[in-house]
């Protein structure tokens, strides 16, 4: 393996309230000051009103457990609505915010375009369903679980077979800074350089965490694209630019030579780019749109 760093269920015991019923936080308004010193990003997204920016509402377990259950199966819904899907392949997850070693994630056999809130599973670190209906996706659990336990930080994990992140994987080359929007990714993902099939050890998994390493992108040769963030937000934004990156990139190759910028351009854009609060706004402004088409996710 080389690197290339370019960079009819059981009762839910931990549901929540229902979507109708829940409390909706809300953020008081205010200054930056009030939400991460010397940051223009942090804060709520700008679709959610009033001034900006403004620190995350400060939420209750069983508030930010929906909250993210609602993002995770929002998040289906637009990779479905954007051909991120590929049949039943591919999976989305979302940390518990209580039990921190167990994850929310699609049940399997479920088209993305049929995922709720009601049908995910919550899923504890031996694979075990502890919530939901089976069955569970093994690869789901053998990628996921090795994700979120190699890092705390992340919230959010994505990975399917879209069709441009399978292309690029296949020819196992990095994201190259050839446009603003890639470079968010400039130093910032890896190539797993390595191929075994079907992903269904957690020593597989665990290989797959240990390139992804600090970073927030992973190009899986010949398999796809994987990536995380903070928030589900954050790591549903990213695939869907990682993807738009990559079909960029292999359109740009096949027309001609690629003009790639130089280091110090790319880095300087780079840290102009995409943070975790600005792709949790770039998710939010699709949320906005599929709640209202496809209300029905949130049941």
């Amino acid at each position: 393996m080389t690197l290339s760093a370019h960079a009819p269920a059981p009762p839910d015991p931990v549901a929540g309230t229902s979507d109708a019923t829940a409390p909706r936080a809300t953020a008081p308004r205010g200054t930056a000051s009030e939400g991460r010193q010397g940051s223009p990003w942090a804060g709520v997204s700008p679709a959610e009103g009033g001034e900006w920016p403004r620190p995350v509402p400060v939420r209750t377990v069983e508030q930010e457990r929906l909250h993210r259950k609602q993002k995770l199966a929002a998040a289906y819904r637009i990779f479905a609505k954007l051909g991120l899907a590929e049949g039943l392949a591919g999976h989305i997850t979302a940390r518990d915010p209580e039990l921190t070693d167990h994850f929310w994630v699609n049940r399997a056999g479920l088209d993305f375009s049929r995922i709720t809130v009601s049908n995910l599973l919550l899923v504890n670190a031996k694979g075990e369903i502890v919530a939901g209906r089976p069955p569970l996706n093994t690869a789901a659990f053998a990628i996921h679980s090795q994700i979120h336990a190699a890092r705390p930080d992340v919230v959010g994990a994505a990975h399917t077979h879209s069709p441009y992140g399978r292309a690029l994987s296949a020819l196992a080359v990095p994201l190259h800074p050839i446009s603003q929007d890639a470079c968010a990714f400039y130093q910032q993902h890896v190539i797993f350089d390595e191929y075994n099939g079907v992903v269904l050890s957690e020593e597989e998994g665990r290989k797959i965490a240990t390139a992804l390493g600090p970073h927030k992108l992973a190009i899986l040769r010949n398999h796809g694209l994987l990536t995380v963030g903070a928030s589900v937000e954050s790591a549903a934004a990213r695939y869907i630019a990682a993807e738009r990156a990559a079909r960029t990139q292999l359109i740009a190759a096949a027309a001609g030579p690629l003009h790639i910028l130089d280091h110090e351009t790319a880095s300087f854009t780079a840290g102009q780019g995409r943070s975790d609060d600005s792709d949790r706004w770039a998710f939010d402004a699709l949320y906005e749109i599929i709640i209202e088409e496809q209300p029905d996710l949130l049941t």
